[in-house]
């Protein structure tokens, strides 16, 4: 059993993210929860709870990354969980290089470099579960203006072969893909049509963030033994 169980839940302030925090916090986690400017709905859960420490960090800053990396690597965390979801709202044809750049870096290099000063105490300490949560628009291709968005979490469901060393050390690394969730991100989404969207998913409705947060849990917590390397779907059947 697991003593004294840490966590790192980056982009932790969005709708999925409170709830993923919520869970570990019920399953006697100590909860590292990571925002930048979206602090409101974290700071309720922060008054009621010493289980969850709140970490501040502006993702498209990237010359303070080193600085960042340090003082959490310090901590020594048995679980990383990256939440992150930049959206600019941007086409295909109308996005320039530097958008497109930004979204990559805030969406993908930033957290996986995040995710590698993390991995020698894990390893260190035969135990690390790392997850990355992807877009059911990587299948699919996005929508018109989600162009940066799903190619930068097509970017993220790369896995480098570091990761199969790490799986003897019991780091197990996977990457969860999600659908449509009823999430205020969603209905930022530029010209989305979210009757239309649902009428797509088998199941006929959207996901609900706590269905999101418990297959999050069993696969970044203890719960999960022996699945990693694997991109693993939650999206009503798409």
């Amino acid at each position: 059993m697991l003593k004294n169980k840490k966590i790192f839940i980056l982009g932790a302030s969005s709708d999925i993210g409170v709830e993923v925090v919520k869970e570990f916090i019920s399953n006697n986690w100590l909860v590292y929860a990571h925002y930048n400017k979206n602090i409101r709905s974290l700071k309720k859960l922060n008054l009621k709870n010493k289980k969850l420490k709140l970490l501040q960090f502006d993702l498209s800053n990237f010359n303070k990354l080193d600085v960042f990396c340090k003082k959490i690597s310090k901590i020594g965390f048995h679980s990383y969980i990256n939440l992150v979801g930049y959206l600019d709202n941007k086409s295909f044809f109308n996005s320039k290089l530097n958008e497109t750049v930004k979204s990559l870096k805030i969406n993908t290099l930033l957290p996986i470099f995040i995710q590698r000063s993390l991995l020698k105490k894990m390893s260190k300490q035969n135990f690390g579960r790392i997850l990355n949560i992807s877009s059911i628009g990587v299948k699919y291709g996005g929508s018109e203006f989600t162009f940066n968005y799903s190619f930068a979490k097509h970017a993220l469901e790369y896995f480098p072969s570091i990761y199969k060393k790490l799986a003897k050390r019991n780091v197990l690394i996977n990457i969860l893909r999600v659908g449509v969730v009823n999430t205020k991100l969603l209905r930022k989404v530029k010209g989305k049509n979210i009757r239309k969207r649902v009428k797509l998913i088998p199941m006929q409705r959207m996901a609900k963030a706590k269905e999101i947060s418990k297959m999050i849990y069993n696969l970044s917590s203890e719960k999960n033994t022996y699945i990693s390397g694997e991109v693993i779907t939650i999206a009503g059947g798409e």
